[in-house]
């Protein structure tokens, strides 16, 4: 992957009036080489597979259209199967999380930040909870909000991100906002947002998300990178 010459250092006084610290979920508060995306990625296919009554090659093809067609493949489930979406979450974000570490370090760095510390992932409130309970960082968040939090409306959407802003009672100029892939960060840096794309440091994922977790990572809309985000927010001092 070709390397991004986006400032991996900053000055504190860049984030001197936060208040707000919005942290993605997946492959941002742990490496994409924990591949929990591949665990998700069978669950779909089955689900797919049985709620369609479609062989595999056929459920494959569904998950993969309607995620680029409709933003999520759970978005294009419920637009052209009508879908209940409480049943597919319940059954994708069924799965194993012990392949994440534990990470008190990263606890300690979000927990000194100064104001609320909240989570804004396209997956489930309860596959959040999941993962930040293996990392043993759970108890350092003030909020999670999920999918269902935005009408089931994802990230990169803007009305996504508007709902969040409502739901959360974040004030978007005060806020700074960490995600895995850049196209996420554009709206919120249109909303007023310090953004920080949290760069992949390793091969990890599948080939389409090396690709999306890449694209756009030069854009102006994305303020900070680094590869290492406990040792970013460490270096941050108020």
């Amino acid at each position: 992957m070709n390397s991004i010459s986006k400032p991996t250092l900053h000055p504190a006084a860049d984030f001197a009036h936060v208040e707000h610290w919005v942290f993605d979920l997946d492959n941002t508060l742990y490496p994409p080489e924990c591949d929990l995306f591949a665990q998700i990625d069978v669950k779909m296919c089955d689900f797919i597979m049985r709620a369609l009554d479609v062989d595999a090659v056929e459920a494959k093809r569904v998950q993969k259209d309607f995620y680029v067609e409709h933003g999520t493949t759970l978005a294009g489930l419920m637009a052209v199967h009508g879908i209940e979406p409480s049943r597919f979450l319940a059954h994708v974000h069924d799965i194993d999380v012990s392949v994440v570490a534990p990470d008190e370090a990263l606890g300690r760095a979000i927990a000194s930040l100064p104001g609320r510390k909240i989570i804004f992932t396209n997956g489930s409130v309860t596959h959040a909870k999941n993962v930040v309970g293996q990392l043993g960082i759970a108890h350092v968040f003030d909020g999670i909000y999920d999918i269902v939090s935005t009408g089931y409306k994802p990230k990169p959407m803007r009305e996504a991100y508007e709902r969040f802003v409502r739901e959360s009672e974040i004030a978007p100029d005060r806020a700074a906002m960490f995600e895995d892939i850049p196209r996420n960060l554009e709206i919120p840096h249109h909303l007023g947002m310090k953004t920080i794309w949290v760069r992949p440091a390793g091969e990890g994922g599948t080939e389409r998300y090396q690709r999306l977790s890449h694209e756009g990572g030069d854009a102006a809309h994305v303020h900070h990178a680094t590869d290492d985000l406990r040792a970013f927010l460490e270096r941050l001092v108020f």
